[in-house]
């Protein structure tokens, strides 16, 4: 079972390093390298979390759900803190970005975008750590940037499956 597990197993280095390298293949030279950290520790977050799990940091199943959880709930927004305002805009951000061509027939993407960047930019002004609240303004303020880099990265990991054969 060892080396089948092995085989199949991903821990969280090694999904967080494969997101690194994947965004950072999609990615200009110019990149902010915390920012495209903190784009591969959302990528590898979500891969790993259930989508039937009962928080609003679950991993959801599409933009419909963000707008229930954060949009459709003003009170939840309003007496939440940081974490929250930071787990909608993420969520924004993978279902606008990775998951984008999925999601366009169902939804306004730009308007997603629009308000995932809100998200951030609440989140920043409500987290007291300075350098994790200009980080999430950055990522505020590039939302559109870095939610087109999710989206070509995930077309290109699908174009890879056409670049393997299969083994006899």
């Amino acid at each position: 079972m060892g080396l089948f597990q092995e085989l199949l197993g991903s821990d969280h280095l090694a999904t967080l390093e494969f997101f690194v390298v994947g965004l950072r293949d999609v990615s200009e030279s110019a990149t902010d390298e915390q920012e495209l950290l903190y784009n591969a520790s959302v990528l590898a977050h979500y891969a790993q979390v259930p989508i039937d799990a009962e928080d609003e940091l679950s991993t959801p199943t599409d933009l419909s759900t963000i707008y229930n959880r954060f949009v459709a709930n003003p009170s939840l927004l309003r007496d939440s803190g940081s974490a929250v305002m930071e787990a909608a805009g993420a969520q924004c951000l993978l279902l606008a970005g990775f998951f984008e061509e999925q999601m366009r027939s169902r939804h306004n993407i730009r308007w997603y975008a629009q308000i995932g960047a809100g998200f951030y930019r609440r989140a920043a002004a409500r987290e007291e750590t300075v350098g994790k609240a200009q980080l999430l303004d950055s990522i505020a303020s590039r939302f559109e940037l870095w939610r087109q880099r999710h989206a070509r990265l995930n077309r290109e990991l699908r174009d890879l499956r056409y670049i393997f054969t299969p083994r006899h």
